[in-house]
């Protein structure tokens, strides 16, 4: 995907891009492929590809959700995705990236100072240890290509205020979500919408799911991650 196909596409799909956003995004594009010559950010490493995999499959969640100015946390967030995008896009949004690996939040430290992206804030912590502090204070939680989503869900939905939004971007595996209602109602969530698309050019399947939290979250979760991994919160009634 060009910038031209990608320009084209927002606009069948209603997302408003202006030059200056577009701007950021090619300059955003060119130093991640600079970056990842010496520092492995990405797999993704061919200008087309960074538009269609990272940036348009970052925005295309503001199809089904009206941004403001709302508190955001993108967890796992890499090489900035679906965050930075979000931000790049509506500047209002108070954003919080958080990833564990110093490399990425370094170079999003760069990034920033690069693009002149102001009012964000960056942690490399691990997200059950981030949540101590600052647990149901997020509007919007969010996350792409992180773990399956029941292990997501716990590190996830305990930073979620009460009627706010976990929303993370999947692929299509259906097994996964239906495994994952059981977690998401222990932590106090319920999945209220779900939205496929195909990601152009490639066709592959993509879900965006919206995760409304009803009540908080036991303040026994989220567990260190070992033990979310050796004992996930799987329904074992059968």
């Amino acid at each position: 995907m060009n910038k031209e196909e990608f320009i084209k596409k927002l606009q069948e799909e209603n997302i408003e891009v202006n030059d200056i956003i577009l701007e950021k995004l090619e300059e955003y594009s060119n130093y991640l492929i600079e970056y990842n010559e010496h520092t492995n950010l990405t797999s993704i490493k061919e200008k087309k590809d960074i538009y269609l995999k990272h940036f348009y499959d970052s925005i295309i969640i503001s199809k089904y959700y009206e941004f403001k100015d709302q508190k955001v946390l993108d967890i796992g967030t890499g090489a900035g995705f679906p965050g930075m995008i979000l931000k790049i896009f509506f500047p209002n949004l108070k954003v919080t990236l958080l990833d564990s690996n110093n490399k990425k939040i370094r170079f999003l430290t760069e990034l920033c100072n690069k693009l002149e992206i102001e009012d964000i804030e960056l942690i490399c912590e691990r997200a059950e240890d981030y949540c101590k502090k600052n647990r149901e204070i997020f509007d919007i939680v969010t996350s792409r290509a992180v773990s399956n989503l029941t292990t997501l869900s716990e590190i996830s939905i305990p930073f979620v205020k009460k009627d706010g939004y976990f929303i993370p971007l999947k692929g299509g595996n259906k097994d996964e979500i239906m495994e994952a209602k059981h977690a998401i109602s222990i932590l106090g969530g319920e999945i209220e919408k779900e939205f496929n698309y195909t990601l152009p050019i490639e066709n592959s399947n993509r879900t965006v799911l919206f995760i409304k939290k009803k009540k908080n979250t036991p303040s026994i979760y989220p567990r260190q991650y070992s033990k979310i991994v050796k004992n996930p919160l799987k329904n074992k009634e059968k």
